[in-house]
């Protein structure tokens, strides 16, 4: 009876070390390679696929300066009520403007802002999320 129960132990211990080395061996490989490891990212996430989204529409594209633009869409993934900010791309940095919203039901949101500043601005919105930040794809607005 002893030695059956080695035996299941002994191959138990083997069964666990083999599935350590090959969920290593992915690691292993990276850290080798750059002598750090580096973290994974992802993109943003749905329900369905644990990601969440944000879809972005500006109206209109082309507006006076100090004039209303209005921008929607529809979010996947974010709760009711989850904050939106407006980000506007600056020197290649994304700076946050004023204007902000929140996810209403049925996911949909909308952000009224004035720009003043002629010029072509390039904008986005952003959420974050417990698992990290979500962005929308760009839009362009041109105010003259």
């Amino acid at each position: 009876m002893t030695s059956v129960l080695r035996h299941r132990y002994g191959l138990a211990l083997g069964a666990s070390a083999l599935s350590v080395a090959l969920l290593s061996g992915g690691t292993a490989g990276a850290l080798a390679a750059t002598g750090t490891p580096s973290p994974m990212t992802s993109p943003t996430v749905s329900p369905a696929t644990g990601m969440a989204s944000i879809t972005l529409t500006a109206k209109p594209t082309s507006v006076k300066a100090g004039h209303s633009v209005v921008f929607t869409g529809r979010t996947k993934g974010l709760k009711v009520g989850s904050p939106l900010v407006l980000q506007q791309q600056t020197n290649g940095k994304w700076m946050p403007l004023r204007a902000t919203g929140k996810v209403k039901t049925g996911s949909s949101y909308a952000i009224t802002t004035k720009l003043s500043k002629k010029g072509t601005h390039t904008l986005r919105v952003a959420s974050a999320t417990k698992s990290g930040k979500v962005y929308s794809p760009t839009v362009t607005v041109t105010v003259s």
